[in-house]
């Protein structure tokens, strides 16, 4: 009678923790055996913004993606064939370096990885910092923010050419405040 109660016991147990594991929010680890960094790449501000909010909900160190060349506003101009932007986009092997960065990856086992979308997937600079760091093993969520385009088929375009990577679900924090963030991650201000 013992060993059917305690079967039953575990068969609940084990029901339970499959149900908490179908969350709606986004998924990360307990910080306490987890590190967790964010990185991002922003042309303009606002996806620096959204990066710094996640950073502080997710308890997550921040890392810039900073071209080495920065971006004008002429660079990022989409409406112009020959702007940098839209020309590197137009490029599969386009990868703008970017500086030198103060972080170990290494010392992460959670990454995400933010960026504006441009032509509706991410930007090239993003590939060179996949290409430029080991990420194998380790947890890849990016996050974006756009005007009008959804996160799904940057996601999709990762996946395809990194499948070798372990990616999550994307999060697009178009207009996202800080408690709104906090929120999605169900934490305090």
């Amino acid at each position: 009678m013992k060993i059917k109660s305690l079967s039953i016991i575990t068969m609940i147990s084990l029901c339970m923790l499959g149900c908490n594991m179908k969350s709606n929010k986004p998924e990360i680890k307990d910080e306490s055996d987890n590190a967790i960094l964010v990185t991002y790449f922003s042309a303009s501000g606002v996806t620096r913004e959204a990066a710094i909010n996640l950073g502080k909900a997710t308890h997550a160190d921040l890392e810039e993606i900073r071209p080495e060349q920065p971006y004008s506003e002429a660079d990022l101009d989409w409406r112009n064939d020959q702007s940098r932007s839209i020309v590197e986009m137009r490029d599969d092997s386009a990868r703008p370096a970017f500086e030198e960065m103060d972080v170990e990856m290494d010392d992460y086992n959670t990454i995400y990885i933010g960026f504006p979308i441009w032509c509706n997937t991410y930007p090239k600079i993003i590939a060179t910092f996949i290409e430029s760091n080991n990420l194998k093993g380790k947890t890849l969520i990016p996050f974006a923010t756009s005007g009008s385009s959804g996160i799904e088929a940057a996601c999709e375009d990762l996946k395809k050419a990194y499948p070798d990577l372990n990616w999550k679900p994307g999060i697009l924090l178009n207009g996202k405040t800080k408690e709104e963030i906090a929120q999605m991650f169900g934490k305090s201000k």
